[in-house]
């Protein structure tokens, strides 16, 4: 026990923490996830590519099971599960996701509709022709090799690579702290680049981007934004947008647009997927069918397009909606000297024709030495044909094989490798053909060997033979540009109003935020049924109403907003309908008091709002068009247990009736209250004592009467004369006579004329018309009544904003003021 006492260390859990995360974190950057910048390669591909090649799978030799080269990566060199080298074997397979694949792999080995790969048991892999160009001279010294994860085998720490990879198939990976984004380029371009970087080492970026134009994925497609690809070049950080290649083509009865190439990385089925249900729910109008006619002879996506409808709205529609359209962000990381570094295009080719230099120079140290060694064989066997019948005697006079070695060398001044040849020599090769072949070995050897030295001595040599080699990749596996590159990001302009059909639908809109536009025909064939609502729910209103019109609604908090009706989901007319947060942002606490539908904001007209506790406001419709309308905003700056109650539509001239649950009312014109920005407060409408505001009517229409219902549900009408004009604020004049002993307690209030019906619903529906309600005095009481639970509510009007076109006034200039006060 005392023992182990001894040999605790005491350290912070924080300390601890922090170097093992700092090992992980080191191991995962430099082992893992980032690619080296001199071969373009994770740990993983080097590792596949390496074993492949030890096991004499490659492009010449027949194929062979996937589960085999698995397992012996796995057993030998990456000691992970079988199924992330398998599927790293297959990336690299994919020439949808390289530009040129490194593997060949038979068998199913996925799609660009995201299907998986077979099982390793039933494909057969070898490698690629191409990557025979990163694995090149390998055996020949030209890397560092290291102990594998149980020291029993080694490994490269890089491979030779005999063109830029890192640019050519590009990567991407996340490490900790770290992550890499770097798109395929052209191998012809980028083989171009690294001759001129070679021949001059201190050009420019412009003079690099004469030849690398900018990304080449292997999916094709449009690339735009050229200063975003010069931003990458430079920094290592850059955004394009990528772009599929569409046309649009005519037929007799129908247009067109056909997609043969897509963006990068985007998978087929579900951009099909969303482009059907743009169709489906008739976001934009005139798409006939969305198809996926891809075969084994290429990709073809084809959207029908009605003959009469804007086929180039609908496509530039698709671009801003789907992935059509996507950006890309370079981000090219890579492993320099053990170390994460950025990179523009000057420092990925730098560092590749570094280790290009290193990788000649070693290989030719190696050819060096090796034919230096031969050449020194050559002579002593030269050597000893000039005195073959002394060596032959000499050899017959020794003991055995060590002793003629001994005798040789002692005899003749051969050192121990000539002597190992000679003794080994087959009698066959002392022929005078043999002979003279030896001599024309020997004079071979020396030309090379004098080529190899003035590789080592000679830098100009050497960048020629390396530019030479650069030369031979091109001739052998160049490609032409697959992907267009277009200089500007084209701003898309959608006038999606433009797009719609102007149809003729009813709108229904209700207290708790359900909404939904109901087709004419299910309307009609409803039979005077009630629309669909749910428990504790209530109609605001409905009205029929243009495709092209704005549902405006304003809430119990103070706020408002409004979206197109077009943008309300289609639904039966017993349907519930959609509730209007999938649309804009909306708390549960909003409660809709009153819903309006206009055609659009540049109306002459206020809104006018009342709270509960007696403010009042009047704003400009104008001024509630917001460039972003994705969220509630405020019409009305609350006070903290006040709530709204009610919103009216008015003009300068009209007048306003306003009426508390007491009973009172109060009557003015509506140039008393002065206009205010939608985030004021307002002011007082009233004065109240103990009594709150249960609604505002706008007079718009003297012919009318005010109709009073009670909480009971006794109601009467109201001749508006009967209410004096007065000035804001009051408390007002009762409505009614008031019984002490058995109050009456207002609850709506509602212009009528008297054609009108108002309706009323809970357990059941109960339509009255307004000609049969009686019309009374102030001093009178009621006398129509129906029973009116707490589950009862009166349908408000949806009313339709007419069409009035904004007009100047003198105060404008005092009015902007006062708003930006505000």
């Amino acid at each position: 026990m005392s023992d182990q006492k001894h040999n605790l260390v005491i350290t912070p859990l924080e300390d601890i923490m922090g170097d093992r995360f700092g090992r992980y974190s080191k191991y995962i950057i430099q082992e893992r996830a980032l690619p080296d910048a001199r071969d373009g390669l994770k740990p993983v591909q080097r590792r596949i590519l390496f074993a492949m090649n030890e096991d004499g799978n490659t492009h010449d030799k027949k194929y062979r099971k996937s589960a085999k080269s698995v397992g012996i990566i796995m057993g030998n060199y990456h000691p992970h599960g079988d199924s992330s080298i398998y599927d790293a074997m297959v990336r690299l397979s994919q020439d949808w996701k390289s530009r040129i694949p490194l593997i060949d792999m038979q068998g199913n080995n996925g799609s660009i509709d995201d299907d998986p790969a077979a099982a390793m048991r039933y494909t057969e892999v070898r490698l690629a022709p191409i990557a025979q160009m990163l694995l090149q001279d390998i055996n020949k010294e030209t890397v560092e090799f290291a102990p594998n994860f149980d020291d029993t085998e080694q490994e490269p720490t890089v491979l030779p690579a005999r063109y830029p990879n890192l640019l050519v198939n590009g990567i991407s990976g996340i490490a900790a702290g770290y992550a890499t984004n770097i798109p395929p380029h052209n191998i012809s371009e980028v083989l171009d680049a690294a001759i001129y970087r070679i021949q001059h080492k201190s050009c420019s970026l412009d003079e690099l981007m004469d030849y690398v134009q900018g990304p080449d994925f292997p999916t094709g497609g449009i690339v735009q934004g050229k200063d975003g690809i010069r931003d990458a070049f430079t920094t290592g950080k850059g955004k394009v947008m990528m772009r599929a290649k569409a046309e649009i083509t005519k037929t007799k009865t129908i247009q067109q647009i056909i997609i043969n190439e897509i963006p990068y990385d985007v998978i087929k089925c579900n951009l099909v997927r969303k482009m059907d249900e743009i169709r489906i729910n008739k976001d934009i109008d005139g798409i006939i069918d969305v198809r996926d006619e891809s075969d084994r002879n290429g990709m073809r996506i084809c959207v029908d397009v009605k003959k009469d409808a804007d086929a180039q709205l609908i496509l530039n529609y698709f671009y801003k909606n789907t992935d059509l359209q996507i950006s890309y962000n370079y981000n090219v990381v890579a492993i320099v000297n053990k170390r994460p570094m950025q990179l523009g295009l000057a420092e990925m080719l730098d560092a590749f024709i570094d280790h290009r230099d290193e990788v000649i120079t070693r290989r030719s140290r190696f050819d060096l030495d090796k034919k230096e060694k031969r050449c020194h064989i050559l002579e002593g066997l030269i050597k000893c044909i000039s005195i073959l019948d002394e060596v032959i005697a000499l050899i017959r006079s020794s003991k055995d094989k060590g002793d003629s070695k001994r005798k040789l060398m002692e005899a003749y001044d051969f050192t121990e490798p000539q002597a190992e040849a000679i003794v080994t020599l087959q009698l066959y090769r002392l022929s005078n053909t043999d002979v003279t072949a030896l001599r024309e070995e020997f004079a071979r050897l020396t030309n090379e060997m004098e080529e190899l030295q003035d590789i080592l001595d000679n830098p100009k040599s050497l960048k020629n033979l390396m530019i030479r080699e650069l030369k031979e990749v091109k001739e052998l596996y160049g490609r032409d540009r697959i992907t267009k590159i277009e200089d500007t990001i084209e701003e898309i302009k959608i006038d999606k109003v433009a797009m719609i059909s102007n149809d003729r639908y009813v709108v229904t809109v209700s207290k708790d935020g359900w909404a939904k536009r109901v087709s004419m025909r299910s309307f009609g064939a409803s039979e005077n049924t009630m629309t669909g609502t749910k428990e504790g729910d209530h109609l605001i209103g409905f009205e029929e109403v243009n495709n092209l019109d704005y549902l405006i609604f304003f809430t119990n908090l103070g706020t408002y907003g409004y979206l197109p009706v077009y943008e309300l989901g289609e639904h039966k007319w017993k349907d519930l309908g959609t509730h209007l947060n999938t649309k804009m942002k909306m708390s549960g606490e909003e409660k809709l008091i009153n819903a309006f539908i206009i055609r659009n904001f540049k109306q002459d007209g206020y809104f006018v709002s009342v709270s509960k506790h007696g403010m009042i406001k009047k704003t400009r419709i104008a001024d509630f068009e917001v460039s972003r309308n994705n969220k509630t905003m405020s019409c009305m700056n609350l006070h903290k247990e006040d709530v709204l109650v009610s919103t009216s539509l008015a003009y300068a001239h009209n007048e306003v009736v306003l009426a508390t649950r007491n009973g009172y009312g109060a009557h003015y014109k509506l140039d008393q209250i002065p206009a205010s920005a939608p985030k004021s407060k307002g002011v007082k409408a009233m004065n109240l004592n103990d009594d709150t505001i249960i609604g505002v009517q706008t007079i718009m229409d003297a012919n009318k009467y005010l109709l009073i219902v009670c909480e009971s549900g006794a109601m009467k009408r109201l001749k508006l004369d009967e209410i004096d004009f007065m000035n804001r604020p009051v408390k007002g004049l009762l409505l009614h006579r008031q019984v002490k002993s058995n109050p009456n307690y207002l609850r709506y209030i509602k212009l009528v004329s008297s054609t009108d019906i108002v309706t009323f619903i809970g357990e059941e529906t109960l339509k009255v018309e307004a000609k049969d309600i009686s019309i009374m005095s102030r001093e009178a009481s009621f006398s129509n009544s129906i029973k009116l639970s707490d589950d009862y509510y009166m349908i408000k009007d949806m009313v339709v904003v007419p069409d009035v076109p904004l007009v100047e006034s003198d105060d404008d200039k005092e009015y902007e003021e006062l708003k930006l006060n505000v």
